[in-house]
């Protein structure tokens, strides 16, 4: 029987205040950092100190990345979870005030461009901490065979999210990622084989990554007189 695999064009946290306790086995969120990522603040200073500069790609005027989320996100999140791996938390920790010993380190192996060594994730698992290295930098990623297209700016590959599934979820678990931006936690999880659910409350994110996720996971093709085909040959693994 296939798994389910479900997205809502909502706001999240309406949508687990309607949810009961523990309804998901594991959260895997990226939430905005605040650090002032949608004016492009980080390369702009980094510029300025001389350092190498990666293009930028212009995803629109929004505000996205001005206040990490509110309280109540983390602590729905922790509800509605038995299991948490936030990404961004050095970023926000006083708003998970809760100590861990396995934080996970995604080594980006972006040499020296103006961006971020590696990202950091706080989780409510036990392990030590662990490492995940694989290149996104700019143009290059790590798969440049079966290279993603950015739709996102926060986009992480499916790989980091097929990684932290085969590591940290077990047989029947089921995920939520209440901001899927690109969809990269649902098509990983759909291709492993765990039941899904997400949130994304921009819609014209929302439909780019239902796009993708059926393209990539259904095979689906959109062509230009707005017919849906079916691509027999799938796909890259993860």
């Amino acid at each position: 029987m296939e798994k389910r695999s479900d997205i809502f064009n909502t706001d999240c946290i309406e949508y687990m205040r309607t949810l009961p306790d523990n309804a998901f086995s594991i959260a895997i969120c990226d939430p905005p950092y605040g650090i002032g990522a949608d004016k492009n603040q980080i390369s702009k200073a980094n510029k300025r100190q001389g350092k190498a500069k990666v293009a930028w790609k212009d995803y629109g005027n929004a505000i996205w990345d001005s206040e990490p989320p509110p309280q109540a996100f983390f602590d729905e999140i922790r509800r509605v979870s038995r299991n948490q791996i936030i990404w961004g938390a050095n970023h926000f920790i006083d708003r998970i005030p809760f100590k861990s010993p396995c934080w996970i380190v995604w080594d980006k192996d972006n040499g020296t461009t103006d961006f971020a060594d590696c990202e950091l994730a706080w989780t409510s698992f036990k392990t030590p901490v662990r490492k995940f290295r694989y290149k996104w930098s700019g143009f290059m990623q790590e798969n440049m065979a079966n290279k993603e297209i950015r739709l996102h700016p926060c986009q992480k590959p499916v790989a980091l999210y097929g990684w932290l599934l085969k590591t940290y979820a077990k047989p029947g678990d089921t995920i939520f990622d209440p901001m899927t931006g690109s969809g990269s936690s649902r098509i990983a999880a759909y291709k492993l084989g765990y039941d899904f659910v997400g949130c994304e409350m921009d819609a014209d994110f929302y439909n780019k990554s239902c796009e993708r996720f059926n393209r990539e996971c259904k095979g689906e093709i959109k062509t230009k007189d707005g017919r849906t085909i079916k691509e027999l040959s799938l796909f890259n693994s993860i």
